[in-house]
This record gives structure tokens, C-alpha cells and sequence, in this order.
């Protein structure tokens, strides 16, 4: 296959978060910086997708449309083909997104000022869903042993004797790129079951394990684990149809997965985008070649920044995510605050996201997203050593 990752797309004026919303959602000017902050890439969806898009597309006609077999089974399929998961058509819940999906769990399986907890540094819009449906966060902080993360399951009991109902697992892990193990995801399922804690397994990151690392789902664990368990899923990240909006909630346990089609139900969340069906289809069933190509392309990218920083910014410490295309980079070497390193790092035209905003155990870290051309990437390294060599 003709692989065309290096290809610089022009993203401008398109109506994209990433791009064209910096001053907006950052009071930055976005026309000479570049942004390294939202994580999606900026490279064109798998070429099977874009021709089964414009297909449907020439078809003309977009009335209510539902998921048919070739949807389930191509998510089937691919589960089982790519991951050794086997998964059951009647556990399979869409969803116009995995933030809408997890935040209805939260509301179906909690109430107002109950606890949920969270493993941090973390993805912020968790703690933004919990908090705005009126739960309370407590923090897992996650024991950062010189770069490499691992859990504090002591800590974690802890956060359970105090009666959180709810955990948010992000597996693999965003910010640090963390694949977890199979043992580490069944002690942890072992302590919600001790504890009857629903684990909310958001999973969005599971196909984008880098070479030589393995994505263990959640639903490997043994059948008496699952029924506490809820998967979140979705081509989105893998292909880059992010928003196309549509997601997958793997729910065994019948009686849940019955009572959460009656909560989308009950918010008219019960009709389907048909273009976010075809690309999700067709990017089950054509695209693996594609994502083997892409992991590639991505690796290369992440050992370019490894080998820049440790020759160029040595004060900055990087350790390689086992999954993703987001690096989480320890700047506290450098003993700047956030917001001067912030500053240094904007008026060099680069932008990327602040450590501080995934937790208080993010502070003097930044997370860059490497899901761009080589010459992105090479630019953006030259105005990293331009904002911190000065």
C-alpha cells in the first residue's frame, strides 16, 4: 500500500478544535503557532473509508438509519482478529461518543455527591463530566517511578473504603501512554469487585499500542469480573474520524446493558448517524493494513523526538508511550513554573497541552501530540529548543 503520512494537509479554516480554535478555547492567536494540544491527527481517515464515505455520500438520500449486521460484525471481528477478544453482539451499546456514554453511566450508577475515582495525571473532560453531574472526584495518583507509571493499588483501597461507586480506567492510558498489563487490569478489577466499584474501561487508545507493546482490554478478564464492567470503545482515534461521533459501550452484564439503552433511550439517543456507521464499517473491515503503517509512521515520529530531546534539551526527560501518539514530557528540569514555561514555549509558536491541566501530578510536564507529518514534528522541535535554549 502507498503510505502518504508525510503529506502536510492544510487544517486551516476547516472548523477544526485543533487548528482553527486556539484563540477561542486558548486566547491564542493560531495563525503562526503550531498546535500540539488537541489529540487527534493530521492525517487523512484510512483511503477505504474516504471511498466508502463518498459512496454513501453519492447514494444522496441521509433519512434514520440503524446499525445492521455488517456493523456489528465488522466490530466483532476486529476485536477478535486484532485483540483475541471475543465479544457477544448483545453486549454491543452505541453511543454518540464515549464522554456522553460515560457520563450517563456516572448518573445511572451514582448519585448526586457520590465519589468516583480517577487515576491521575488523567484525561481532564473525566473529572469534567464527574464534576458537572454533581460527583465528587478523589484522585488515584499513579506512582511515577523515574518516568515509568505504575498503579498504587494500596491507595486505591484506600479511595474504595471511603465509598466511591464509580471508576474511571483508562486503559491505555492518556497522558502518560501507559499499556497496562493483564495482571495489573485484574488486580484492579479484583479490588472493584471487593469493593462492588463499577470500572468504567474507557479503551479508546487500544489499537494505537506501539510496536512491541500489547493492549490487554478489560474484557479479558474472567466472566465473574465482568458483570461490574463497562467497556468504551470506538474507531475514532484509530482512524481518525473523531468527529463523526460514535462509540461503542460493551456492557455484559445484561440487566445494565437493558438499563442504559433505556437511559439513551430516554434522551433520544436512539437514532444513528449513517455516515459514522459507514466509516466505522468500513474502517473495521479494510483498514488493519492501514493502522499497521500508521503505528510505524508514529513510532518513527516518537523515536525522532526521542533522540532530539536527549541530544538537544537533555534537561528534558521523555519516556516513549507504549500506546498512542501523545509524549508526556517531564520538563521540571528545567525548574520553570507552568505558566513561565507555558509563555516560553506559546511566544515560540508552539502549543502544547499544559501537564498541569491532567492533575496536580502533571505540573512541569506537557503533553505534545506526535500524530503529524515528520515536518510538523521537525518544526515543532526547532521552536521547542528556540522557546528553551534562550
Amino acid at each position: 500500500m502507498t503510505v502518504t503520512f508525510d503529506q502536510v494537509h492544510d487544517r486551516r479554516s476547516t472548523g477544526s478544535l485543533k487548528w482553527d480554535f486556539m484563540t477561542e478555547k486558548l486566547g491564542l492567536d493560531s495563525e503562526e503557532r503550531l498546535p500540539m494540544w488537541v489529540s487527534d491527527y493530521d492525517f487523512q481517515a484510512p483511503p477505504a473509508v474516504l471511498e466508502a464515505l463518498n459512496q454513501r455520500i453519492g447514494h444522496g438520500i441521509f433519512g434514520y438509519a440503524e446499525r445492521n449486521n455488517d456493523y456489528y460484525q465488522a466490530i466483532i471481528n476486529w476485536y477478535q482478529q486484532q485483540h483475541g477478544i471475543k465479544i457477544d453482539q448483545s453486549w454491543i451499546t452505541t453511543v454518540h461518543g464515549v464522554l456522553p456514554g460515560l457520563s450517563m453511566l456516572i448518573q445511572m450508577l451514582t448519585q448526586s455527591g457520590d465519589k468516583v475515582v480517577m487515576q491521575t495525571p488523567g484525561y481532564g473532560s473525566f473529572r469534567k463530566i464527574t464534576e458537572l453531574n454533581d460527583r465528587e472526584i478523589v484522585a488515584n495518583p499513579l506512582v511515577n517511578d523515574n518516568g515509568e507509571y505504575r498503579m498504587d493499588l494500596n491507595h486505591l483501597e484506600q479511595c474504595f473504603t471511603q465509598g466511591c461507586k464509580v471508576m474511571i480506567f483508562c486503559n491505555p492510558h492518556n497522558p502518560v501512554g501507559k499499556a497496562w498489563s493483564q495482571e495489573e487490569i485484574l488486580a484492579l478489577a479484583e479490588l472493584c469487585e471487593r469493593y462492588q466499584v463499577w470500572l468504567l474501561s474507557d479503551e479508546i487508545w487500544g489499537d494505537l499500542a506501539m510496536p512491541g507493546h500489547q493492549y490487554h482490554s478489560a474484557l479479558s478478564l474472567p466472566e465473574r469480573l465482568q458483570q461490574r464492567l463497562v467497556v468504551a470503545t470506538a474507531a475514532s482515534k484509530t482512524f481518525g474520524l473523531s468527529s463523526l461521533r460514535i462509540s461503542n459501550f460493551l456492557i455484559p452484564n445484561s440487566e445494565l446493558k437493558a438499563a442504559f439503552v433505556r437511559r439513551l433511550d430516554a434522551h433520544g439517543m436512539d437514532v444513528y448517524n449513517s455516515l459514522a456507521m459507514c466509516a466505522a464499517t468500513a474502517a473495521y473491515q479494510t483498514s488493519s493494513d492501514w493502522l499497521n503503517a500508521l503505528k510505524l509512521y508514529l513510532q518513527g515520529n516518537i523515536d525522532i523526538l526521542a533522540t532530539f530531546l536527549e541530544k538537544e534539551l537533555p534537561a528534558l526527560r521523555f519516556q516513549p508511550p507504549q500506546a498512542g501518539y501523545l509524549a508526556w514530557v517531564d520538563c521540571r528540569g528545567l525548574g520553570l513554573g507552568d505558566d513561565v514555561l507555558e509563555k516560553k514555549l506559546v511566544n515560540a509558536g508552539i502549543v502544547p497541552s499544559m501537564g498541569i491541566a491532567f492533575g496536580t501530578e502533571g505540573s512541569g510536564y506537557i503533553r505534545l501530540n506526535l500524530g503529524c507529518p515528520r515536518e510538523t514534528l521537525l518544526e515543532a522541535c526547532q521552536r521547542m529548543r528556540t522557546a528553551l535554549t534562550n
